[in-house]
């Protein structure tokens, strides 16, 4: 809608101002990857063999003149070599050519580039200036020539690629004359339409000076709708702060739109996690702001003309009032008119607080709160009188299809810090009190102040229902003081420190010893989870000031921040080994010293695993179809949901499915008639351009977009210019997004956006491609996706973090915040599924550990070592994608009901007499089904040890077959006792019954 309504205003500029230069959509006429995106029409009248033509383009890219020329013959489409440039720069070029086919029209391109590199990731250049005249056609150019070849228009390949008009800029002179016009030397505010988004920020757009000095804003708007327009800045000299004021608007009736409902996005909003703030807005000389300003207009109004102000205030400087005065038609927008987002109606979505209760989300239950002891779902905490852990505990089976009434200590004792003086002695300190300052079915909260003579350490902390626990904790020196070391102490049970995941370490048998130093320029690690599939914990070191960096090829752009704390300028670190009794992770710092007054924060999180126990009922019976097809295909193959990734018809630009919705519902509803559900690609890393609130976002600075070196597609290039790190690109559609910069109010647009696609739209949940969010933001999402009985599933992909541009980090360890609302993971790209062993697959890929289960992705799995863990790949997203085999087996088995007890349950009744055989039973009445996977160097036989009575067989009466499973196994019977020959690397699905 927005591009047609933009292709009409072009057109419809050429047929208003026949004086001036037309400016025209090419419907994608030409080859744009070869040519570029814009093009002079020239028309040659002659007579003559030179045509001489004047483009007045009114560019704003910069070097223009090292940019190439290609003029075309546009009845033959061939390329005229004999061209010379006369003159260029930003507003005009002067180019002389040889009108090989005498009068008609030619087509001069002046943005000409060639794509590089990946395909996804592509490097544009724009290719140099040639050189192709004949030296006897260049010496006989006239000295004197005059302009016979004049610009019919500028056409661009479509509309999206047009510069009109807030991209054609004004000239110097021109800006000279419109800024002299409004009599100041320290700023000039520009009144702007919504429907014109300030595009560039350091130059002035040629429609301000054709509309010459306006100071006041008129707009149209309707009862209910969620009304913006900017005021857009100029600085004549550096301005230190801008910042907005509004009083209300009154029609001559006494009507009313109260200032109370007006704000600016610039100046200030909501943030993320639900707090006010206000934001510095300086500007740079010769450089322009643009304030959008939202009004929420009442429903109840009655329509008139209402008047009033907005006020400009600059730190020292004088303010500017700018009248306002505002149409009210009699129409009632729908909900905001949110379903027309083009103009820029959804822009009060950054300051939207939509599900930030911290109410308790399914399957998890109310917080119990006794005697200092928390209970959630499966798990306790015990709160000592420092305030911080006495007791971690979990309830959960080693099957991890149960709880039991026994509990499993995490910890030999309290989590504890030790502050050791220059003379080796700790301090000792004086704990003043426990006090719980909120008790919630969601949140618990306390405080503790523990003291002594030389230091005061103010502890607080919160835990949440699905078991993440917050600690802030902060240290205040009372006196000089000289530290030799201060560490905190997490000493593990030795059953809770079975595995280990994380700093530097893949997911593994935990080593006997590991030592560890903070690397935050190179390496994204700042914790680590150790524990058994039934018990763990994953910490965290954090402080006041920790920044969540980016992460996905993009760490090294954004790093963590060292801890001023726990860092200690490189001299901290971690070292886990055994001691005594315990597995003790010493987080220490190293010497340091602190002053009088100095505070130092000693934030840490706390993430107690499993979050909940395995839904294999659901893993069997949820089948994922990754990939845009039809319906009927889709169902006659036997999956359940479709995973609609972005690039395609119904779901074009990555992370905004907000353009072709109407599509998408359509597709949508056919699914559901046909028993199907439908998941959509969206999530927050990066954002298409073709985000209609792009502009907006780029006038917040780098609140949403991260700062870089820009490149990347020529849109992005021509259009959003500099600062900013180019993102994925989908060829085949032209889509370029652009990298977010963590966390930022667009999560606010993110959750509403997910609320609206579910009741409107109808999705059945999300596929998150990485996450560059926080649990805050997954909460809330999740309440949107599950309200009013929606499933909202969701599952998340990752690539393998665990590589130099992603500072070394696990999947698993850095998206384990998220897991408590998934419904399955899918890690992922790049994972090595032949060449790690049984550790690495169950702390890192299946998800068990965790009450997850997962699928396997690159070169579509191992699928009998997935089998161990219940997964399969994904269809049909990889080649040899194809698990439908599995399935019928799953289904004429009936593994649905069944109970899964894995290879690392030390009950397991089926075991093999060969370690590197893992051996998994799926056990229903009567039978059962085993899956064995090898993870040997070579083929091997192996016999199984078989606990009869345990799975309620009679082995006189038993029967071991292997059914035929497409690419999986081939038939064949096995006698009791017989040697089951394992190939290397693979395994079988054998039935007992």
């Amino acid at each position: 809608m927005k591009y047609f309504l933009l292709t009409l205003a072009i057109l419809a500029f050429g047929s208003l101002h026949a004086q001036q230069l037309k400016y025209v959509n090419g419907n994608n006429s030409w080859d744009s990857d070869s040519l570029g995106d814009h093009r002079a029409i020239i028309q040659f009248n002659g007579p003559g063999k030179v045509a001489k033509t004047v483009v007045e383009w009114r560019r704003r890219d910069a070097n223009p003149e090292g940019k190439r020329i290609i003029v075309q013959d546009a009845r033959t489409g061939a390329k005229i070599n004999n061209v010379k440039i006369a003159a260029i720069n930003n507003e005009k070029g002067t180019v002389l050519f040889e009108p090989v086919s005498g009068k008609g029209r030619y087509y001069l391109y002046y943005l000409v580039s060639k794509n590089s590199g990946s395909p996804n990731y592509p490097t544009v250049r724009y290719l140099e200036p040639e050189h192709t005249a004949s030296a006897e056609w260049l010496n006989n150019l006239p000295a004197q020539l005059p302009e016979n070849a004049p610009v019919v228009a500028l056409e661009s390949s479509d509309a999206f690629n047009s510069f009109y008009p807030m991209e054609v800029t004004a000239t110097a002179a021109e800006a000279r004359t419109l800024l002299g016009k409004y009599k100041r030397a320290d700023y000039v505010v520009f009144p702007e339409d919504r429907q014109f988004p300030v595009k560039m920020f350091a130059q002035l757009p040629y429609r301000w000076v054709q509309r010459g000095a306006v100071k006041d804003f008129k707009g149209s708007a309707m009862r209910g709708e969620n009304y913006s327009f900017q005021l857009a800045v100029y600085a004549l000299k550096n301005l230190d702060n801008v910042t907005v004021r509004f009083s209300d608007l009154r029609n001559e009736r006494g009507g009313i739109i109260p200032a109370s409902g007006m704000s600016c996005i610039n100046t200030g909003g909501i943030d993320y996690t639900g707090r006010p703030f206000t934001k510095m807005v300086p500007v740079v000389k010769d450089s322009l702001q643009p304030l959008w300003c939202l009004v929420n207009i009442p429903a109840a109004i009655k329509p008139g003309v209402y008047r009033g102000q907005v006020t400009v205030d600059v730190a020292g400087g004088a303010a500017t009032r700018v009248p306002v005065a505002l149409t009210i038609a009699a129409e009632l927008a729908r909900e905001g008119n949110t379903g027309e987002p083009w103009k820029q109606t959804r822009l009060n979505w950054l300051n939207s607080t939509m599900a930030q209760e911290n109410t308790v989300i399914a399957p998890y239950t109310p917080l119990v709160l006794k005697n200092n002891r928390i209970d959630l779902l499966g798990r306790r905490v015990t709160v000592d009188p420092s305030g911080l852990p006495a007791q971690l505990q979990t309830f959960f089976t080693e099957e991890m299809t149960d709880l039991k009434t026994e509990p499993n200590n995490i910890v030999t004792e309290p989590i504890h810090f030790h502050f050791t003086g220059a003379d080796g002695k700790d301090l000792k300190f004086e704990n003043k009190g426990l006090q719980y300052t909120r008790q919630e079915p969601g949140t618990v909260a306390w405080t503790a102040v523990n003291t002594n003579p030389l230091l005061r350490m103010e502890v607080a902390a919160s835990l949440e229902f699905d078991g993440f626990l917050a600690y802030t904790v902060k240290v205040t020196a009372l006196q000089d003081v000289d530290f030799r070391n201060i560490a905190l102490h997490i000493p593990f049970t030795k059953e809770a420190a079975t595995y280990l995941m994380g700093l530097g370490e893949k997911g593994r048998l935990r080593p006997d010893s590991l030592s560890w130093n903070w690397d935050v320029a190179n390496k994204n690690q700042d914790g680590v989870w150790v524990g058994a599939v039934n018990a763990g914990l994953q910490y965290t070191l954090r402080d006041e000031k920790y920044v969540r960096p980016l992460n996905t090829n993009f760490y090294l752009q954004k790093p963590l921040l060292l801890p001023a704390s726990w860092g200690n300028n490189h001299k901290g670190g971690i070292i886990i080994a055994q001691k005594g009794k315990s597995i003790l992770a010493d987080n220490y710092t190293g010497a340091r010293s602190m002053k009088k007054g100095d505070t130092l924060y000693f934030n840490f999180n706390l993430l107690i695993t499993p979050f909940h126990t395995l839904n294999t009922d659901f893993q069997w019976a949820t089948r994922f179809y990754h990939r845009y097809d039809s319906i009927s295909k889709i169902k006659s193959i036997g999956a359940t949901i479709v995973n609609i990734h972005h690039g395609n018809a119904i779901n074009p630009w990555i992370n905004y499915p907000f353009i072709e919705w109407q599509k998408m519902k359509t597709y949508i509803d056919q699914a559901h008639e046909n028993g199907l559900k439908v998941k959509i690609y969206n999530t927050v890393r990066e954002l298409s351009n073709h985000a209609y609130e792009l502009f907006p976002l780029r006038s917040l600075g780098h609140e949403v977009y991260s700062p870089g070196k820009g490149g990347g597609f020529r849109w992005l290039q021509e259009h959003v210019g500099s600062d900013y790190i180019a993102a994925w690109f989908v060829p085949q559609v032209k889509d370029a997004a652009i990298i977010n910069s963590g966390m930022s109010r667009w999560h606010n647009y993110y959750v509403e956006g997910m609320n609206w696609l579910t009741k409107k739209v109808g999705i059945d949940g999300i596929y998150l491609d990485d996450v560059a969010f926080d649990r805050i933001t997954m909460k809330r999402i999740k309440r949107v996706l599950t309200a009013g009985g929606h499933p909202g599933i969701i599952d998340l992909h990752s690539a393998n973090q665990y590589n130099k541009r992603d500072g070394f980090i696990n999947s698993a360890n850095l998206y384990m915040e998220h897991f408590p609302y998934l419904n399955r993971l899918w890690f992922g790209e790049y994972f090595d599924y032949e060449n790690n062993s049984p550790d690495f697959f169950l702390t890192e890929v299946s998800g068990i550990p965790f009450g997850l289960m997962g699928e396997m992705l690159q070169d579509g799995g191992n699928a009998w070592r997935g089998m161990v863990y219940g997964m399969t790949c994904r269809i049909p997203w990889t080649e040899n994608a194809d698990p439908t085999g599995i399935w019928k087996l799953w289904d004429d088995f009936g593994i649905q009901g069944s109970k899964m007890i894995g290879y690392w349950v030390s009950a397991n009744p089926v075991k093999t007499d060969n370690p590197g055989v893992k051996a998994t039973v799926y056990k229903k009445q009567g039978k059962v089904l085993v899956s064995l996977a090898s993870w040997t160097e070579a083929d091997t036989d192996v016999l199984l040890s078989i606990n009869w009575k345990q799975l309620g067989i009679d082995p006189a009466k038993a029967t071991i077959t292997a059914p035929a499973v497409n690419k999986f196994q081939e038939a064949r019977s096995f006698r009791i006792g017989e040697k089951i020959p394992v190939p290397k690397n693979k395994g079988w699905m054998l039935v007992i019954e």
